[in-house]
């Protein structure tokens, strides 16, 4: 019935329950690292906060730089561009592989220590993934 008839009409012309019935077709954007970038920080419970009460529990006080939140949504948009492209969810991934060892570690710090994750810190964490990456693309 509606195929070839939206020529002189639009969807929204028609009532509800029928347009609820037509396949809507989106293409979307892939994220940019500033739009990373907004996930980690705008949100009140981001996962870098998330990450800091986590260890706060241990009695180990964590920060992120800046420069090391601006590193972490750049490795995400890149690793988004050059592997699969997730989305937001890369972020947790990028997270988890950096905070991998650090939690366990926490665990045995004494209350009150402090970690600070930099953008060396960041790099370091994340260059085996970046190496493996790159491998993939060669692997049949």
């Amino acid at each position: 019935i509606a195929s070839g008839a939206f020529h002189a009409v639009k969807p929204s012309d028609m009532l509800p329950e029928l347009q609820g019935r037509l396949p809507i077709r989106v293409e979307l954007n892939g994220l940019t690292e500033e739009d990373l970038y907004r996930i980690l920080t705008e949100p009140v419970a981001n996962l870098l906060r998330q990450q800091t009460e986590l260890l706060n529990t241990e009695g180990v006080k964590l920060t992120f730089t800046e420069d090391a939140i601006r590193e972490i949504a750049r490795m995400a948009a890149l690793l988004n561009r050059t592997v699969e492209n997730i989305g937001a969810r890369r972020l947790h991934t990028v997270i988890e592989r950096i905070m991998e060892n650090l939690s366990f570690e926490a665990a045995e710090m004494e209350e009150g220590e402090e970690l600070v994750v930099d953008k060396k810190l960041v790099k370091e964490r994340l260059s085996e993934v970046m190496v493996s990456s790159d491998l993939s693309r060669y692997i049949l």
